[in-house]
């Protein structure tokens, strides 16, 4: 377990935890099953706001290379956002 997550409260991290998986499953699932397809742009809107959240969380403690991590996958979300704009 990350340092971090040792300092939110339990059912915090696990809300982080839901979001993050229900954006890769909002990434997948639409595109792989051909159905509700518009919504493949708003878990990659959701994914950039948490990929924000995390940098900004790993910032102030000084964790770098987790912010290239989360920079990564920012990068890899918008460009799935700017595919299905």
């Amino acid at each position: 377990m990350q340092a971090w997550a040792q300092e939110l409260p339990q059912p915090t991290v696990r809300a982080i935890g839901g979001a993050e998986l229900l954006g890769a499953v909002g990434l997948i699932l639409p595109g792989a099953s051909g159905v509700a397809t518009g919504i493949t742009a708003l878990a990659a809107g959701g994914l950039i706001l948490t990929m924000i959240g995390a940098a900004t969380v790993h910032w102030r403690r000084l964790e770098y290379r987790n912010i290239a991590v989360n920079a990564a996958l920012l990068a890899m979300a918008a460009v799935v956002l700017a595919a299905h704009m």
